[in-house]
């Protein structure tokens, strides 16, 4: 993304309706502080609150603002934006680095038929201005802009011979206009939400973050106002309640209201995130996933961008037997999650369901590299190969070294400090789920290579199984810390441009990582081995 001078051609301001929605976003995001000031211009004999009512007055007038200094306009060649009052600044984005475009309405964009626009460029999420922001256009126009965007079809002419091959890929892309008349394909639905899922809800502890964002707020809202919660009459009874109670009695009940709290946010948070979800495949080679009840996202994965499938089951989810999907592929937002970051291809539903959906969105490939005992085998059903005893061993040793020290740490603080025995006494206790959570660590670890896919699982509290296309493998690291070398055992790390951009074979034996990688991209690995295979060894 580049900033340039400003150019004249005709630019387009964006809906009048946002007029309504800046001042309100603006005046949310202030709430705190204008809550505090009227809350202390309250206790003050009501002469703060003339300060609160002139924030919301300031709050609105930056709201509005935004609407009268922001234009844009859409060229063959480029996505501009134009904005800022006092510095001009024009943002421009060529067209063939546009890798996402996510469509989002929050509840007020909806009421208004409005909807945000974001225009992705799959830059570093550090550089936030990667992602241009149209904030809002109609829905009918933001729905235009998508397909305008994304759904383009090679040229029939060539590329200059002087241009590098991502580039002249690029370039002989351009935006196709259905002729009048003529009907949109219909596009082909892979999976769609279904009410039994809401019971994973509760088992996806998203709940957690609106623990803390109510903490939060709360926090935030008392300290602005010099409210002591100790002298409110709810909160005084509560705590004399709480505190005739013996210790475990409270513990008790602070896991069991903490525990209910949590799975009623957790369900509530996965109906409104992903109610109405729809994941369907558009003939021009997208995947387009909506999701939302109250705001709705829509989200375009072109297919020719997608690398492979990340299958993943934190461990209360597959207590159940359920899982999520997400897509590994470049340009989408992988650091922020796949939630966020708009891979998502399957909520939280059963693992079933996230292994056939990986099998519609996942291409075959016939004449690829593979180790597995089937050829062609599915990359997201084949068996793995397991990492052996070794990996086994420094499994547990992991577990137990670092549960060993935990629990001498806490017998010298009770020996010497009068820490109460109760804390060592059950970490003492919590010795064999030590060694439950090593063996199943184990058990996670498996590797294969089939279909001209890498294959790799690994994690216990959240377990994760990738199947990376060995085309978008660009490099491979091995990496050996003091204890695996001991051990004979290294890190293999496919790096590639897509999702996470580096995706392990952890705790391998060396000639079975050299293997793979060798197998994985033929010749790439070639002249290194054969060096090796030309030095003597030294005494």
């Amino acid at each position: 993304m580049i900033d340039l001078v400003e150019t004249t051609s005709s630019w387009r301001r964006l809906s009048p309706r946002m007029l309504v929605i800046h001042p309100f976003q603006e005046v949310v995001r202030a709430a705190p502080a204008l809550l505090g000031l009227l809350v202390a211009g309250t206790s003050s004999g009501g002469q703060g609150q003339w300060w609160s009512i002139g924030g919301v007055g300031l709050m609105v007038v930056l709201g509005m603002l935004r609407w009268f200094t922001t234009t844009y306009r859409i060229t063959p060649e480029h996505v501009q934006v134009r904005r800022g009052l006092l510095t001009r600044k024009v943002v421009t984005v060529p067209r063939d680095r546009v890798r996402t475009v996510d469509v989002t309405s929050h509840v007020l964009h909806r009421v208004l038929g409005l909807a945000r626009v974001e225009v992705g460029t799959g830059t570093s999420e550090r550089r936030r201005e990667g992602r241009l922001k149209l904030d809002a256009l109609s829905a009918a126009e933001a729905a235009r802009l998508r397909v305008e965007l994304l759904h383009r079809s090679p040229a029939a002419t060539s590329t200059s011979s002087t241009s590098s091959t991502s580039s002249a890929a690029s370039a002989a892309e351009i935006s196709v206009t259905p002729p009048a008349g003529s009907t949109p394909a219909a596009e082909t639905e892979l999976a769609r939400m279904r009410p039994e899922w809401v019971r994973f809800g509760p088992f996806t502890m998203s709940g957690l973050v609106t623990v803390g964002v109510v903490a939060g707020f709360v926090s935030r809202l008392v300290s602005e106002g010099n409210v002591d919660l100790g002298r409110v009459g709810p909160v005084q009874e509560t705590l004399r309640w709480f505190r005739a109670m013996s210790l475990p009695l409270e513990i008790t009940t602070v896991v069991l209201v903490l525990v209910v709290f949590v799975s009623v946010a957790s369900t509530l948070g996965y109906v409104l995130a992903f109610g109405n979800f729809r994941l369907t495949r558009h003939p021009e080679g997208t995947l387009h996933v909506t999701r939302g009840l109250l705001t709705t996202r829509a989200t375009t994965i072109e297919e020719r961008r997608l690398r492979g499938v990340e299958v993943t089951e934190p461990l209360l989810l597959r207590a159940v037997r359920g899982a999520r999907l997400s897509a590994v592929t470049t340009g989408l937002r992988a650091a922020q999650g796949a939630q966020r970051g708009g891979s998502l291809l399957l909520p939280p539903a059963p693992r079933a369901a996230a292994v056939s959906v990986a099998r519609l969105v996942l291409p075959r490939v016939a004449d690829a590299p593979s180790d597995s005992s089937a050829s062609g085998a599915s990359p997201v059903t084949v068996g793995l190969t397991a990492h052996g005893p070794a990996a086994l061993r420094r499994r547990f040793t992991r577990a137990y070294g670092v549960h060993a020290l935990v629990l001498a740490t806490l017998v010298a603080l009770w020996l010497w400090a009068g820490l109460p025995s109760w804390t060592w006494l059950t970490a003492a206790a919590l010795l064999p789920l030590t060694a439950l959570l090593a063996a199943d660590r184990y058990r996670s670890l498996g590797h294969a290579l089939t279909s001209g896919y890498l294959v790799t699982r690994w994690g216990s509290f959240s377990r994760r199984r990738v199947a990376l296309e060995c085309d978008g493998v660009i490099g491979w690291n091995v990496e050996r810390s003091f204890f695996q070398r001991r051990a004979g055992l290294v890190t293999l790390t496919a790096t590639t441009a897509a999702g996470k951009q580096g995706y392990q074979v952890r705790d391998v034996d060396l000639a079975e990582a050299l293997r793979l990688a060798a197998a994985g991209t033929p010749g790439l690995l070639d002249p290194f081995l054969v060096e090796e295979q030309h030095v003597s060894p030294v005494g």
